[in-house]
């Protein structure tokens, strides 16, 4: 993992209890009211600015205090759309004044809900000022009043599992159909929703996160005080003013755990946090049917919590748990607007005549010339243990594969991260996202931090959970399944498993280091094939997406014979162009293909769907059509220049060809594109590997079936 302390870090600051220390653990809870009591009030969560007048439902913040005897942290997670670091540093100093939590041992976040007052400026709302001047001295006083609550508590960790509640929203668009930026440009090759018209598109841009993750806090006889719940989906969509789904489940908790109250002791409070749901909604584009019955906000709540219960049920609870926190403030830049973009912006804004923007074009000119004077920013980022749970948090809508690699290489078992906390600094995508352009990459204060603010967030997530714990940062590699040792049982020359989260490396997994390098033009961390099969223990498999990019490497060690096994997954309609993609080209860069041997799909009136091999100047075409968007393992076999390509383990072959014009020396390979860069493959590629030699036919069995 990239390190980026030494450049960014402002300040960072830590106390880590060892886990042996024997605590008394107390919590204390509580749910404070932050409806606004001035009406009319903004509301910020979309493109232009608006106003209400009614309550739907009320908003509220819910404020958990964690004491350890040696250790004070607290946790607020607010109905809100967004709230600025500082509003929240002001909160937190203020806090620190009247309690006894120190600023830098506060967690502050947002719910994300849309219909919440405007307590941040973005887009074409501003922030409703009256509000914010109440909703602090409301938030101040949930401190004050969780820490009156506290006493002897228990902790543990409930994992539910909800996919069918969460799904990408943002999907790739097929490079013949993009569509303008607002500054006029064709620049967006991915967006959110785009998946709604599948001819339009070629797959979803990034992996889904569907853990439910649950803190329960009970006391020592079992009562429960307090649920802090995760789960990453964006919003649902509410009436304003309102929690949306956040606030529904929060109180559904209640109502479920705990629905009676006591004089004997503070009522229990439930709530949820935002996990990272930059590019997620709830609506599954692959198959979803505008026809067929959808979820209300209601039976989406109802559902989440059964799974929730079931998983609260299971939980195994920790008594003198200790606590710990650090945080660092980092300094990062803004993308400013050029100076041709910049005269292009004061142009628009000065014709607006300061009246509020009523068009796209308009908001994001304010925007600009807002970032050309903001330059950087500070931001916070925070890492907590709770025992052996922790907690990481971004200031951003973070995309679930952030959230992913946080998860998966915490040196915790058991960790959740919350996004929006400590501020609202807009998406921040990975920095291969920001080539696919789209809504969550226009520069603007929702979504204006430099192209490597993910990885750094991201790193220094990671480096506050190892000061929390006092351990290492774990290191994700994909689970070896019986598939996955079927492969490395032939002895390859190459296996890239296609399960990075990152670029540029493509590690290959046969150990004899021929690593690959991805170009730009390539997504990460997709579902990959057969996951009960490659992976273990209920591992998913990843793989990589293609979008324009290609995946090459140069092995010496091919000279002559070899053979390429491959797991494909084409997102391209088959009607698009005359070769729906390219997915493998043993040739030289930048040459001509009648040199070489390239492996693809047809397209238009050239064999659509089904394999095409080009040697030289000929083509030849198999029997099969290969169905859009399902997985397909196919192997080619280069004999003293006799090429023979298998579909699916099946003996006979799709295609048997004598290459015409092909140089055996050539030594370089590209996966995912042809040598000239010719309609490159559109869509996932998974579990490649290559042999210095001709597999048998029982070889290629045995791919498929162990």
């Amino acid at each position: 993992m990239v390190r980026f302390w030494k450049c960014y870090c402002v300040v960072a600051v830590a106390v880590c209890c060892p886990l042996s220390i024997q605590a008394e653990l107390k919590v204390g809870a509580t749910v404070t009211d932050v409806t606004p009591v001035e009406f009319p009030v903004f509301v910020n969560g979309g493109m232009l600015s608006r106003s209400v007048s009614e309550v739907n439902n009320k908003v509220n913040a819910r404020t958990i205090v964690i004491d350890d005897g040696n250790e004070r942290i607290a946790i607020s997670v607010v109905d809100s759309c967004m709230l600025p670091r500082p509003l929240i540093d002001d909160v937190k100093a203020l806090t620190a004044l009247k309690t006894g939590l120190k600023a830098d041992r506060i967690l502050i976040s947002a719910t994300h809900t849309h219909t919440a007052p405007s307590s941040m400026g973005a887009l074409g709302t501003d922030a409703d000022e009256k509000y914010v001047a109440f909703l602090r001295e409301k938030l101040v006083q949930s401190f004050v009043d969780a820490e009156k609550n506290l006493a002897p508590a228990k902790v543990g960790w409930g994992l539910g599992h909800a996919p069918e509640f969460t799904a990408l929203r943002r999907w790739i668009r097929r490079p013949d159909r993009l569509a303008n930026d607002p500054f006029g440009n064709p620049t967006v090759r991915a967006n959110m929703h785009a998946g709604r018209d599948h001819s339009l598109v070629t797959g979803e841009s990034g992996p889904e996160d569907p853990d439910l993750s649950i803190i329960s806090f009970q006391s020592p006889d079992g009562r429960p005080i307090a649920v802090i719940a995760n789960f990453s989906m964006h919003y649902f969509g509410d009436k304003a003013l309102g929690a949306d789904y956040f606030g529904r489940f929060s109180n559904g908790l209640r109502k479920r755990l705990a629905p009676e109250e006591s004089e004997d002791h503070p009522p229990f409070v439930g709530m949820m946090s935002h996990g990272c749901s930059g590019d997620i909604w709830r609506r599954d584009y692959k198959t979803y049917d505008p026809k067929a019955k959808d979820f209300t906000i209601d039976t989406f709540t109802e559902g989440l919590l059964d799974i929730a219960l079931d998983a609260y049920k299971k939980i195994e609870y920790e008594e003198d748990s200790t606590v710990a926190m650090a945080e660092a403030r980092l300094q990062l830049k803004y993308r400013v607007p050029n100076v041709e973009r910049l005269e292009w912006a004061t142009k628009v804004v000065s014709e607006m005549g300061g009246r509020p923007p009523k068009t796209q074009p308009e908001v994001y000119a304010l925007e600009q010339i807002i970032l050309h004077e903001l330059q950087s920013t500070e931001i916070v980022v925070q890492g907590i243990r709770i025992g052996n749970i922790g907690i990481a948090t971004t200031p951003n809508e973070t995309y679930a594969l952030t959230g992913l690699k946080v998860k998966l290489n915490s040196p915790l078992p058991q960790t959740m991260v919350i996004e929006l906390a400590n501020g609202g600094d807009g998406y921040i995508p990975p920095p291969e996202q920001h080539h696919f352009g789209g809504y969550n990459t226009w520069p603007a204060r929702s979504a204006g931090l430099e192209i490597q603010a993910e990885p750094i967030i991201a790193a220094t997530a990671l480096q506050l959970l190892e000061q929390a714990s006092g351990k290492t940062a774990a290191k994700y590699k994909q689970s070896i399944g019986s598939a996955a040792q079927a492969v490395l049982d032939l002895k390859p020359t190459a296996y890239w498993r296609m399960g990075e989260m990152a670029g540029p490396i493509s590690k290959d997994s046969s150990g004899n280091e021929h690593h690959g390098a991805y170009e730009i033009g390539v997504a990460y961390f997709l579902e990959g094939t057969e996951s009960e099969r490659f992976c273990s223990d209920g591992e998913k498999n990843r793989s990589a997406h293609f979008a324009g990019g290609r995946m090459q490497v140069q092995l010496d060690e091919i000279d002559g014979d070899y053979s390429v096994s491959m797991w494909l997954w084409n997102g391209m309609p088959t009607d698009a162009r005359e070769v729906t993609g390219w997915m493998f080209s043993h040739g030289r860069s930048h040459s001509a293909p009648t040199i070489g041997q390239h492996l693809g799909i047809g397209g238009g009136d050239n064999h659509p769907g089904k394999l095409i091999l080009l040697t030289g100047t000929e083509t030849s075409a198999g029997k099969t059509e290969i169905q859009r968007w399902t997985w397909n393992h196919v192997v080619m076999t280069s004999d003293n220049g006799n090429i023979k390509v298998y579909l699916n383990g099946f003996p006979s072959p799709e295609i048997e060809m004598k290459s015409n014009g092909s140089d055996v020396s050539i030594d370089q390979f590209f996966l995912g594109g042809r040598c000239d860069s010719e309609s490159n493959w559109e869509g996932r590629l998974d579990e490649i590997a290559i042999f210095n030699r001709v597999l048998t036919p029982t070889e290629i069995y045995s791919l498929n079936t162990n």
